[in-house]
């Protein structure tokens, strides 16, 4: 009897369940958990939209791809959103690898495009060949040393550098918000403008159309981080940093040199996205050029376990909706976070899915028959 006792008081000290680490599934099984989260979310959808609005949801379904694949030129804005925050995405990629949780990547693409908006004012006069060149190094340089900073004092004095590259958007903004006043036209307006519409100095030439030479250089740029992070020493030394800064010491890393380095390349490649911002679709500097593509970078890299190539199909899933949530609001006159909480709900099942497919959950069992409940 009193046996007993002890094992029902022992038993119901156990939890319901508790979380362990899976075993790594096989792909076609980590995808299937990954096609049912997103049958899980239309389903949600559906139902949320018949509720508040009464419209039929395969008919919004249908707007949503209507608004990424109506019209060639639709396709195009597609593949330039998808193409620029793809690049932000693999520009943060080496710093998450190192586990530096670089948070400041909005600045950085800020400070790159601010600094190519500066050339194409400034500068104007130089031959166009020269002029493309200078704006380019230029913004590859802004956006390294703005990476730089909070990197040097996390190598030097092991600062945080969370908190420090997120204050670093901040500054950025503000810069770009005074010289928006400085280069202001008409005065008073608050707007840059178009920058050099007349005799379009400093603009990227058209091949094709304004999109497919920012998509043309990204799509190289992701084959490059690619060979990087895995074939190059570079990339063997930044992950081996990202598992533990004394076993990289231990092993003859300086890792100090590595933190530095990786985030003046994270810097650069933000830059670059604001370069072809500035230099090749907007030909205009605002506060809100880089449409929050450096939080968004983060996911995006996050869902791909920062593998550059799985992060192509993440910026285009994010492009997807975030272009069919507008097209939804435009299309049945709804506010704009209607569409935003249709992406939200299916994003959030995606990412959800990622735990299942990690972790499981192992339920307490049930009582036997001792007389144990």
């Amino acid at each position: 009897m009193s046996s007993n006792t002890n094992k029902t008081a022992i038993k119901n000290k156990e939890p319901l369940f508790h979380i362990s680490k899976r075993k790594q599934m096989e792909w076609y099984q980590s995808w299937g958990v990954r096609i049912l989260a997103i049958v899980l979310a239309l389903v949600i959808c559906a139902v949320i939209t018949s509720l508040t609005t009464g419209l039929d949801p395969l008919s919004v379904y249908g707007t949503m791809f209507e608004g990424a694949f109506g019209t060639q030129r639709k396709i195009w804005i597609l593949g330039k959103e998808v193409a620029i925050l793809l690049c932000v995405s693999l520009a943060l990629t080496p710093a998450f690898r190192m586990k530096f949780w670089n948070l400041g990547g909005e600045g950085q693409v800020l400070i790159g495009a601010l600094v190519t908006a500066a050339c194409m004012i400034y500068f104007k006069d130089l031959p166009q060949p020269v002029l493309i060149g200078v704006m380019l190094v230029t913004s590859l340089a802004a956006g390294a040393i703005w990476a730089g900073i909070p990197a040097f004092f996390k190598a030097k004095w092991d600062t945080n550098e969370t908190l420090f590259t997120l204050m670093m958007n901040y500054v950025a903004t503000q810069l770009v918000a005074y010289f928006v006043i400085v280069w202001e036209v008409p005065k008073g307006s608050g707007k840059v403008g178009i920058i050099n519409q007349n005799d379009m100095q400093g603009w990227l030439p058209v091949v094709v159309n304004k999109y497919f030479l920012n998509i043309l250089i990204i799509a190289i740029v992701t084959v490059a981080m690619h060979i990087y992070l895995k074939y190059s020493k570079h990339g063997y030394e930044i992950s081996v940093v990202g598992e533990s800064f004394s076993t990289a010491r231990y092993v003859g890393i300086r890792v100090g040199r590595v933190i530095l380095r990786t985030l003046l390349l994270s810097g650069a490649v933000c830059g670059l996205a604001g370069f072809l911002m500035v230099a090749g679709t907007d030909h205009t500097i605002t506060t809100t050029l880089a449409g929050g593509r450096g939080f968004l970078g983060v996911m995006v890299a996050w869902l791909a376990h920062f593998n550059p190539g799985g992060m192509i199909l993440s910026s285009f899933l994010l492009g997807f909706l975030e272009r069919g949530a507008s097209e939804i609001s435009s299309m049945y006159q709804l506010n704009q976070s209607f569409g935003d909480i249709l992406a939200g709900i299916i994003l959030f099942f995606i990412i959800g899915s990622e735990f299942f497919i990690n972790y499981k959950l192992s339920f307490r069992k049930k009582a036997g028959k001792e007389g144990i409940e």
